[in-house]
């Protein structure tokens, strides 16, 4: 199972009809003239000869276009691979090759939804297709489907005995299944107990032998975050101490804050506006270093998805984390799908967090996630979220300031949209690429945007190869800002600048810059590990 893709091809032409054809009519066309037969059997061989030879040709065009794919696949441009995948299908749609490559195509570009589809597409094709347990068993891990993937897995191991492979993942996912069903069976509805409460951070020793940042007097300091983002550029490990302190002082701010913030930007003020940094502490320094430092005067906001993939989530929540306590009013952070247990679990903030800190401290940090809030509305004209718009029409902003945000999203409803549906080039609501939520169209965000007085919407949770990109006639931005996100797609990244005189959007590119030896996804389940797909 060590491929990625199939390049082999199952023919087309080989139809009982032309078998039939080949073998020539017998002579029980009675009737006829030996002559006569002889003249139709050449007319009826010749017209199933082009028949068979169209069939054939159809599947060497297939062929053509599947190898063209799987070049693209190859070099990483995984949007080109699904357009030829499609176009190899629509040629030949009972081929289940084509199906599972592109769900790989899919499952690398998150659109975890249709990776499902195709998956199972290639299994009504052909129940015997292994390949299609694998690619099926891995869009419902990454969509949290966790027994629905134990039964795929299942079916692999039992196909495959002697597959070292197959039989690690059965395992890796009947543990996960376990755990869940033993967290459902101790689980009660007293109001859980938190973190903070068990912890006696003033009696943790720092060792004389830390020469690392610390707080001064229990509290973040400009010299403070300075000193600790270097230290972190040298791969150095924050103190516990000091990272308890930090995320009880930040939970106790998040708390305070709305599910929905309001901000007003005077004529001259600007703020950034930041998408996705999932884990890539190194680009996130050179936001800062080409477009200064937060300050009163250089306020921020950051739009979900900061920890996850990239194996530096720890050190990149931290400085953020650290920004918010030092400027609590203008440094802003939103929760992105992967501020989520089921997401950390998956695709490493968990893992992480375990290897250089405790299991405790990622409760405390699941905790903290659970407070961020969900949406942001400057001057009463731009709304940012993380995803995108919603199910149902007729949302309001009162509506979204009502939303208990402090738990794990729900499955459906407005908190689950702000954090995972995407807009769409057509109009009306579609099914989500991810499995999660929807796609809206340009009418929905002209309706909304209409209802509620705004002037356009900016979200994030997807890469685009330009770093931002500009849909619905202007009125839904999206921008991302992890370049070279997962050190595979060749993106750019992009923040944008919003000035409070006129609210237009200003974006600036950027490039991806070196990191340490860590690969993405390093602290990862491995299940999710990009090579194990």
């Amino acid at each position: 199972m060590g491929e990625f893709l199939e390049h082999s091809t199952r023919t087309t032409c080989n139809t009982p009809k032309a078998h039939q054809w080949a073998r020539g009519h017998s002579l029980q066309t009675t009737g006829l003239r030996l002559a006569t037969f002889a003249t139709v059997q050449s007319m009826a061989q010749e017209s199933e000869y082009g028949s068979v030879k169209k069939m054939a040709q159809g599947g060497d065009d297939a062929e053509l276009l599947k190898e063209k794919a799987n070049k693209f696949f190859k070099e990483k441009d995984y949007d080109n691979a699904i357009k030829y995948y499609t176009e190899a299908l629509e040629v030949n749609p009972s081929n289940a090759i084509y199906y599972s490559n592109r769900s790989l195509a899919y499952l690398r570009t998150e659109c975890y939804g249709y990776a499902l589809a195709d998956a199972t597409k290639a299994l009504e094709i052909d129940k015997n297709y292994i390949k299609g347990y694998y690619r099926r068993a891995t869009s419902n891990m990454a969509l949290g489907k966790f027994k629905a993937a134990l039964k795929d897995y299942e079916t692999v191991v039992r196909v495959r005995p002697n597959d070292k492979d197959a039989r690690m993942k059965y395992q890796e996912c009947n543990k996960i299944v376990k755990q869940k069903a033993f967290e459902r069976a101790i689980a009660s509805d007293e109001i859980k107990k938190s973190v903070v409460d068990s912890l006696d951070i003033e009696s943790m020793t720092i060792e004389d032998d830390y020469v690392g940042p610390k707080l001064e007097d229990g509290k973040v300091t400009v010299k403070f975050m300075k000193e600790m983002m270097d230290w972190f550029k040298d791969q150095k490990k924050l103190h516990r101490k000091c990272a308890y302190q930090i995320l009880v002082q930040v939970k106790d701010v998040l708390s305070k804050l709305p599910s929905l913030v309001e901000i007003t930007l005077k004529e001259t003020e600007q703020i950034t506006i930041c998408g996705d940094t999932h884990g890539q502490y190194y680009d996130l320094l050179n936001i800062f270093k080409l477009n200064g430092l937060p300050s009163e005067t250089n306020p921020y906001l950051f739009n979900g998805d900061f920890v996850d993939r990239g194996s530096f989530s720890v050190e990149v929540i931290f400085t953020l984390f650290g920004f918010k306590l030092l400027y609590p009013d203008n440094f802003h952070l939103l929760r992105g799908n992967h501020e989520t247990d089921n997401m950390n679990q998956m695709y490493g903030f968990e893992g992480e967090v375990k290897a250089k800190y405790t299991a405790q401290m990622f409760q405390l940090f699941s905790e903290v996630f659970q407070w961020l809030p969900l949406a942001q509305c400057i001057n009463t004209k731009v709304l940012v979220m993380h995803g995108g718009l919603f199910s149902e029409d007729g949302v309001t902003l009162e509506d979204l300031r009502k939303i208990d945000r402090n738990r794990q999203p729900p499955d459906s409803g407005p908190m689950c949209d702000l954090l995972w549906s995407d807009p769409q080039p057509q109009n009306g609501r579609s099914i989500s690429k991810r499995g999660v939520s929807c796609q809206f169209g340009p009418d929905v965000t002209e309706r909304f945007l209409e209802q509620n007085k705004l002037d356009f919407i900016v979200r994030s949770h997807e890469v685009k190869a330009e770093g931002y990109e500009v849909t619905h006639s202007g009125k839904c931005i999206t921008v991302f800002s992890a370049p070279n996100y997962c050190d595979q797609m060749g993106n750019k990244g992009a923040y944008i600048h919003l000035r409070g005189s006129d609210l237009k959007p200003n974006f600036h590119q950027f490039t991806a810059v070196p990191h340490p030896n860590v690969k993405p996804m390093a602290y990862a389940n491995t299940l999710m590990q990009l090579g194990m797909m």
